[in-house]
């Protein structure tokens, strides 16, 4: 019986993997910048402009944690002025599906 209530405890104090996903792609900005990289490489300043209301202090806080996460990978090319791209990452890939699924509920929902 101490056994069993040890195990029930040790699930309780674990944590949600839904809860673990959100803590890495919460919050709409992200899962925007995701959407829109999910086809192919983008600059800051395109990024910028498919999501106009996004502050550029907002944008590279959301990006620096996307890529502390593995999730996106950014690149700097030594050049003047600086070019950076962003892009995402194998791991980044697997979220594909999951955005492709948001897209689509999100199109079913507008009909409602």
């Amino acid at each position: 019986m101490i056994k069993e209530i040890e195990y029930i405890d040790d699930i309780e104090n674990e944590k949600c993997p839904v809860e673990t996903a959100l803590d890495v792609i919460d919050g709409k900005w992200k899962i925007l910048i995701l959407w829109y990289l999910r086809r192919d490489t983008k600059r800051f300043n395109e990024l910028q402009k498919l999501m106009p209301k996004i502050t550029q202090k907002m944008l590279s806080t959301k990006l620096k944690e996307l890529e502390d996460d593995g999730i996106i990978l950014r690149v700097v090319y030594p050049v003047v002025p600086p070019k950076v791209e962003y892009s995402l990452t194998s791991y980044g890939m697997s979220l594909k599906p999951i955005l492709k699924q948001l897209y689509l509920w999100g199109e079913e929902h507008k009909k409602r």
